[in-house]
């Protein structure tokens, strides 16, 4: 018995004295497993920060407004503007302003699906916001116009629209001493449609939005969008295929693509080549969460729509774009598309009505 507990009492200490020489074998072990796994994380957020940095350098800031040579900025010229802009005297009825179309509170547009003009004409067109409108290289849906200025009096003309003539809007400002003496100090010059579209198109130079959450992650703010938002961007850029027409400065390619509705030639109208039937302009995405409905004809009511409808292949528009195919997006991926471009949108810019002379 003796020399069995004796026996009993060398195992016990040999297996304790094991026990202590494994302990900073396991310690070592231990060490190199978390060095190994630090090694695989830290790989695996350089992977991901050359992702971040390569999706980065497919968008570019918006940068500053664009402005003609011949009509330079002016605090002058552009409070000149607003109150054209708002006045009804720029109607052939003295009832409709730009405003009327454009409204500050409706992300500049109307947020109907088509505008109501000149005596409740119902047109067939959706108002494009004016948000950002500086940037384009042309204006209105299909482009007839070629700058701001153009386009400032094409629907005071429209009998569609304001129906006003210029001879006698001229003329019924010049009656309005204030506006005598604001164009004199303005421009130097007197009351004439070409000054009247200049102060026009200057206030619309002010209506901007470029401090987006975008804008914020773009500049290096990593916080600015959400994990989501992040995955729609990818999105954006990647598998959705929006760059193909969304992309630049603006995120329009300023061009003219017929995706697929039908019932309108667009572009057609102004050039009259078949290749151009159903095309409308590429509209730019900052503010477009405040700018609903969707499309040139108001025909789309939602974000999620729209997402749907490229996501399907659009419409069966004979001269369809061949850009327009299917996506095969999943839900999870329509409503992490969806939330990128609502980080796309800001704050719409105030303005008060101004007090009209």
């Amino acid at each position: 018995m003796k020399k069995l507990k004796a026996i009993g009492v060398g195992v016990l200490v040999t297996v304790l004295l094991a026990g202590c020489n494994n302990t900073p074998v396991n310690n070592a072990e231990g060490e190199a497993s978390t060095k190994i796994e630090q090694d695989k994380q830290a790989k695996q957020a350089s992977k991901e920060d050359a992702e971040l940095q390569a999706l980065l350098a497919k968008f570019q800031p918006l940068g500053e407004m664009p402005v003609p040579a011949d009509n330079p900025m002016s605090a002058n010229k552009v409070e000149l503007g607003k109150k054209l802009y708002f006045d009804p005297r720029l109607s052939g009825n003295n009832k409709t302003s730009c405003m009327s179309c454009h409204v500050p509170g409706a992300g500049y547009g109307d947020n109907l699906p088509t505008f109501v003009g000149f005596e409740g004409f119902k047109g067939a067109r959706n108002s494009p916001t004016i948000i950002n409108a500086g940037y384009y290289t042309s204006n209105f849906w299909d482009g007839r116009a070629a700058s701001l200025e153009e386009q400032a009096l094409g629907p005071i003309q429209s009998e569609a629209e304001m129906n006003q003539n210029l001879d006698v809007l001229v003329k019924e400002l010049k009656s309005v001493p204030a506006y005598v003496d604001e164009f004199k100090a303005v421009f130097n010059d007197e009351i004439n449609a070409k000054n009247i579209a200049k102060a026009l198109a200057t206030f619309e130079r002010t209506i901007v939005i470029n401090d987006t959450k975008f804008d914020r992650f773009l500049k290096g703010d990593k916080g600015a969008l959400t994990e989501q938002q992040i995955e729609g961007m990818k999105l954006f850029a990647g598998k959705a295929n929006c760059m193909s027409c969304h992309a630049g400065p603006t995120l329009s390619d300023q061009s003219f693509h017929n995706i697929g509705i039908e019932g309108d030639d667009g572009r057609y109208g102004v050039t009259k080549q078949e290749a151009d039937k159903g095309k409308f302009r590429t509209p730019a995405l900052r503010g477009i969460a405040h700018t609903a409905p969707y499309m040139h004809d108001g025909s789309i009511k939602t974000l999620r729509e729209v997402i749907e409808y490229y996501n399907k292949g659009g419409g069966a528009h004979p001269n369809k774009d061949p850009l327009m195919q299917p996506i095969n997006l999943n839900d999870q991926e329509i409503d992490a598309l969806v939330a990128f471009l609502e980080a796309l949108s800001g704050e719409v810019p105030v303005v008060e009505p101004p007090k009209l002379p």
